[in-house]
This record gives structure tokens, sequence and C-alpha cells, in this order.
């Protein structure tokens, strides 16, 4: 088996899946382009901006395909091997995530472009939907804090392939300078498009390239911002704070043009690397972990010396560690929060929110395949940054040749960090919504407060963790996330139950993500108490133990979801009843 014929039976399952099951399930919504979307009716230039479904796909793309398609593949591979990684992509994006994503899409625009948890108190009732606001909002805070931990790591250091070059370079300041650059481009190309309005053949013309430029550029200023990882997580959430509170024609839609070609290119990148490269697969398909899974399972509970941890176990960590790659409950709060915002016709949602989460497949093998071709040896101790971006610079050394190593491996880890970006802000943007929503406050002062402090719980968690943290803090966050998607597709299945429609292709995928999700997070909060009782408060480093307020926090979500559920129950016990769609 060689990573090509892989790649090439996962793309072609893919595709089958986008053209046979995704235009089932849109046969199920009855799409209609008669219908008046709320991105037409209530058009201010601000929130509420039709799109041309080309350039949402991008922006929408950029949005939902952050570090979770490729950290959690890369992850889950270290742990499990490569062929259970496969197959829960394979299967789970296709009959799980598209099926999520495409239904949170049209149900929020049926519903007048409100969030899932509008959604949710329209048809399960107040608790439902106070209960899900706040299962969000601290979700949204780990997603927050896994994805700064990662970008903060990404812009800090040297690496040693760099070491023989006749001038010192930083890769981590150059990767930091080019992605700041690439901020300020997409600042410019906001107030272009506002004012001038270029055509889109125009605008891709000059501003793709000269996204590659800043590449370019920021291995010309590699010196220029140099500091530690404390230092970069304030400044990266002092930029979500900011870019929270910009209108979305500034910083949002065209960082989210420019970041959608940007993971075009990556993607173009990748499979030219698996088609020519002629790389041989180094991971083992199975892993020691996976293969003792049952005898692994007490020991890992039972914790102390010599046992392994938790996340060796594949059932339930293997679907939780890969979540955007297979499904992701955050892709509902970018359907819900922004690109239902920005629908012209009801027919863009299959390729905008179905084809969006197939391309994130692609993603995932893509990711899955970097680290696929090293061995155990050379991927030890490397996080997913590191072996993401390297092996982009690998597969794109084979068309600019081995002299341009330095702008390969910039442009490798600096896709890495676009696509976190894209996520932070918008993550901040929705947590702002979020709070705003809970608490019946408008208005700027408020906004600003709701998402400070969203940011500020981060930064705050963040000057205490350990650097390797991120990897408890992953398996939470994927743990939420997914959960999140069962939520949504709860919320939906009892929307579409009470509009007397088929309901087994949500519930379904629903209940196995429900039941997954909520294993790992008893696991999860068992844990914590284990370590509390313990007095395992701290680690080694003397940072504090994540264990801990992890598990704290899995109470916290184990009982919103018990409260969402308990009304999802109520709600279709009453049985079935005839609920108005809202277009506008």
């Amino acid at each position: 088996m060689t990573l090509l014929l892989l790649a090439l039976i996962a793309c072609g399952v893919l595709v089958i899946g986008y053209f046979g099951y995704g235009a089932f399930i849109a046969r199920q919504y009855r799409l209609d382009d008669s219908a008046t979307t709320p991105a037409v009716a209530r058009a201010d230039g601000v929130d509420f901006v039709p799109e041309k479904p080309f350039a949402l796909m991008a922006q929408h793309f950029s949005a939902i395909a952050a570090a979770g398609p490729i950290a959690g593949p890369i992850l889950a591979c270290l742990s499990f091997g490569w062929l259970p990684c496969l197959l829960w992509i394979g299967l789970g994006v296709i009959f799980i995530g598209a099926v999520h994503d495409f239904s949170a899409l049209v149900a929020s625009i049926r519903h007048g472009a409100h969030s899932i948890a509008e959604i949710a108190r329209q048809n399960l009732g107040q608790r439902a939907g106070t209960a899900m606001l706040w299962f969000i909002w601290l979700a949204l805070l780990y997603v927050i804090i896994a994805f700064t931990q990662m970008t903060g790591a990404s812009f800090v250091g040297q690496a040693e392939e760099f070491e023989g070059l006749a001038a010192p370079f930083n890769k981590g300041g150059a990767v930091a300078a080019a992605s700041v650059l690439y901020l300020l481009l997409a600042l410019v190309l906001g107030v272009v498009q506002r004012f001038l309005k270029p055509p889109l053949w125009l605008t891709g013309l000059i501003f793709v390239p000269a996204t590659l430029g800043c590449v370019w550029l920021g291995t010309r200023l590699d010196g220029l911002l140099v500091m530690g990882p404390q230092g970069w997580f304030a400044v990266i959430l002092a930029y979500c704070l900011f870019a929270s509170m910009l209108p979305m024609w500034l910083l949002q839609q065209p960082r989210g043009f420019l970041g959608g070609f940007v993971l075009y290119l990556a993607l173009g990148v990748g499979i030219i690397g698996l088609v020519f490269g002629q790389f041989p697969i180094g991971q083992p398909a199975v892993s020691e972990n996976a293969r003792h899974l049952f005898t692994n399972f007490i020991p890992a509970l039972r914790g102390g010396d010599g046992s392994p941890p938790i996340t060796t176990l594949l059932v339930p960590f293997l679907f939780v560690t890969i979540a955007c790659g297979a499904c992701s409950g955050f892709h509902g709060l970018i359907c819900g929060g922004t690109t239902s915002r920005q629908v012209t016709k009801e027919s863009h949602c299959k390729p905008v929110a179905f084809g969006a989460m197939l391309l994130e497949g692609v993603v995932a093998v893509i990711a899955l395949a970097t680290v696929m071709m090293l061995t155990p040896k050379e991927a030890a101790g490397l996080p997913p940054a590191r072996i993401y971006g390297d092996g982009l610079a690998r597969f794109l050394t084979l068309l600019l040749g081995k002299d341009a190593l330095v702008f390969c491996a910039t442009f490798g880890a600096m896709a890495f960090s676009t696509f976190v970006f894209d996520t932070l802000d918008v993550s901040t943007r929705l947590g702002r919504y979020l709070l705003q929503e809970l608490f019946g406050v408008k208005g700027r002062l408020s906004g600003w407060l709701a998402s400070g402090i969203t940011v500020g719980i981060p930064l705050a968690v963040l000057a205490t963790a350990d650097s390797k943290a991120y990897l408890i803090f992953w398996t939470l966050f994927g743990t939420s996330n997914q959960l999140l998607a069962a939520l949504t597709l709860l919320g939906v299945t009892v929307w579409l139950h009470k509009s007397g429609r088929r309901i087994w292709y949500t519930l379904v995928p629903m209940l196995f993500v429900m039941s997954i999700t909520l294993f790992a997070l008893t696991i999860q909060a068992w844990v914590g108490v284990r370590d509390g009782v313990r007095g395992l408060w701290r680690l080694e480093s003397g940072a504090l133990n994540p264990t801990i307020p992890n598990g704290a926090v899995a109470v916290v979500l184990i009982a919103l979801a018990a409260v969402f559920i308990a009304e999802a129950v109520r709600a279709m016990k009453n049985g079935r009843m005839a609920v108005t769609e809202k277009r506008s």
C-alpha cells in the first residue's frame, strides 16, 4: 500500500459521497431558490451581506478548516496508527460531518439566520436554548485555548533543517512575520472591495499572488518579530479581541477569501506531493495502543506510574481526537453565526456546507499523509504544526526545488497558522454574540466586554499552562466539539420531527456521536477527580495540571448536555406540529 493509492481511494470515496449521499440529503430539505434568504431580506452591509457562492465557499472553508483537520489526524495517527484514522475520516465526514454542516446551515436559513442555540430555543424550549448557549461558549473557550497555544508555538524558534544555511534563519520569526503581513493584506483587500468594488477575477489575480509575496517577505523579516510563546499568546488574543469588533467586510470576509485560496494552494501542494512524491509509509497501520485497547483500559483509568494515558484508548478517543476532520460542532456555529447571513440562494447550501466539509476531509487526509511518511522515531516529540508544515515543505520542494527550502518551509507553517487565525477571531466574535445574548445586552461597550471575557479566560489559562498542555486541552476541545455536533443534530432532528419529515439521517449519526462523546467526557471527569483526590494539582514543571480543570469542565458540559437532551425528549413526546420556517 502506498500514499498515492490511499489518497486516490479516499478522494474517490469523498467524490462519490458528494454526488451520491449529498444529493440525497439535499432532496430531503427541498431547497427552494424562489425563497428569499435572510442575507437578501436583511442586507445591511455589516452582518447580513449576500455573497457569491464561490467566494462564500472560500470564506466558509477557511473558517471551518482550521487546526482541527490537521492536528487531529496527526495526533491520532501517532496514537492509533493510520488505518483507524483513515476509516473514521472517510466514513465520518460523509455520513456525519457533512450531514451536520448541511443541516445546520439549512436550519439556520429557515429560522431567519439564527444561531443553533436560538433554533433549539424555538423548537425545544427556553431551557434547552440557554443550556446550548452556555455549552457553546465553554466549547469556544477550548477552541481558543488549544488553537492559540499551537499557533504561538509555531511562531517561536529555529529548526535544525536550517542549521547549515550560510545565514542564520529563524523559522518561527518568518512564519510570524508572514502571518502578520497576511492579516494586513486582508485589511487592504477589505477596503478595496468595499469602496472600489473590483470584479472577483481581478481581486484574485492581484491579491492571491500578493499572499505568496507575504510568505516571501516573511522569510526576509525572520528576525523582526521574535518573542517567547507567552508573549505571542497575549498578542494573538489581543488581535482576536480587536478583530471580533471589526465589521465583517473589513477583515472576516476578505481574510476568508484569501484564506480559502491558501487552503486551495495547500490542498494542491498536498495532492502533488502524494501523486509525484513516491513517499513510503513509515507509520504502522495499527499501533500497539490500538491493539491493546482492552488490556490498557483499566490501567489508564487507575493511573499512576507506568500506566498509559487515557488518550491511548482507541475507543472513545480516536473519534474525538480527529474532530474537525470527520465531524465538528464548531462548523454549526459558523453555519448559523456567519455563513447563513451570506447565502444568496438555498441551492448554494450544498456546495458551501456539504462540499466544504468533504474538502475538509481531503485536508485531513493530506495531514494524515504528512505523518504517515515519517517513521515513529522521526515523528517522536514533534508537534502537529511542525509535522504538517515540514510535510507541505517536502511536497512543495518537488515543484520549486530544494534551493527554495526556506520559502517552502515558511509557506507550510504559515498555511497552518492561517487556518488557525481564521478560526480564532471567528470564535471570539461568536463568543461575543453568545454572551450578549445570554445577558440580554447590546451595544459596542457590552461587545468589548463580552469579547474581553472570551479571550481573557484563555489568556489566564495559557499563562499557567505547560508547553505540552495542548495535548490535554485538545482532548477536551475535541470531545466538547463532537458533543456540540451531536446536540446540534438532536436539535435539527426535533425540528424535522415537528415538521413531519424523515429524521433517520440525522438521528442515527446523532446517537453514535452522542454516545462516544459522553463516554469520553465521563472518562475525563473521572481522571480530573482522581488526580484532585491524589493531590496532583501541579505537574513536575510547576504548571497547573490541566486534567483537573478539564475534569471540572467535563462535569459542567455533561450537565448542560443532560438538560438539552431532557428537553429534546420532552419536545419529541409532544408529537408533531406545524412549524413555520422563517425564510427572512
